[in-house]
């Protein structure tokens, strides 16, 4: 059966954390799906594992990055991607792999973002650094309640995309995790379909988290006012950039 799903995992040095996640996907995920492992180093210590995991009942894909970076990692596992559907799910968060199925679902039903919110009804945000979880709140609410936004968490990286919207819009953003606001305020400017599944979060045990709110707020305040701005103003930004054409909508 071919893959209905691809999962695109960044690593680095995850060797601690991805057994747990890949038993989680063995146990409870029913999608057909192809596992996209995406590092940057040879000696990355996620590597050994996952060569001796041996089999999960799916396909794992070793997938050297383009160059380094987690934004690079990602965006390679969407280069490879071929499924009609593709989830980012982060390599330490085994407890989150319960919604998979629901959030596949979600894209069955014609949603080309589903968003995993931690801000909605059932969803949770426990042990983070307050002004992170500050800040997050307060862009997400704007977003949500201001501009429209059809999902209450704009900027968890744990987010499905359907292949149509990566292969339409191009993504103009160049650090960590912000082309996941990026696509969310593109698709719900070109009105294409967003739904959203409640999702956990809690501060990672083991391993080093590689976000950087201080590095990658100024691009994360781009696609903010982007929002703002074509919402309100109507000004040149309401305009969706395409792979094949400028869109206007």
């Amino acid at each position: 059966m071919s893959n209905e799903l691809d999962v695109v995992v960044p690593v680095y040095n995850e060797g601690e954390n991805i057994i747990e996640v890949l038993h989680a996907f063995q146990k409870h995920v029913c999608t057909p799906l192809r596992f996209l492992v995406c590092y940057d180093r040879d000696d990355d210590n996620t590597l050994p594992v996952l060569r001796g995991a041996g089999d999960v009942g799916f396909e794992i894909v070793l997938v050297k990055n383009r160059a380094a970076g987690v934004h690079e990692a990602i965006m390679t596992g969407f280069a490879r991607s071929t499924a009609p559907a593709v989830l980012v799910f982060p390599a330490d968060e085994p407890y989150n792999v319960p919604i998979v199925d629901r959030m596949y679902h979600a894209f069955r039903e014609g949603n080309d973002v589903v968003v995993a919110s931690r801000f909605m009804k059932n969803g949770r945000m426990e042990g983070g650094p307050f002004l992170k979880s500050l800040i997050v709140r307060i862009a997400s609410f704007v977003l949500h309640r201001l501009v429209g936004v059809p999902a209450s968490d704009a900027t968890y990286g744990l987010r499905l995309f359907s292949k149509k919207l990566l292969d339409s819009v191009l993504i103009e953003s160049t650090q960590g995790f912000t082309y996941a606001v990026e696509l969310l305020v593109k698709c719900h400017r070109l009105r294409w379909n967003v739904a959203e599944i409640p999702a956990s979060w809690y501060r990672r045990a083991s391993g080093e988290s590689r976000f950087n709110l201080r590095k990658w707020l100024p691009y994360y305040a781009r696609w903010f006012f982007y929002a703002l701005a074509t919402t309100y103003l109507r000004k040149s930004p309401n305009t969706v950039k395409l792979k094949s054409e400028m869109h206007l909508v």
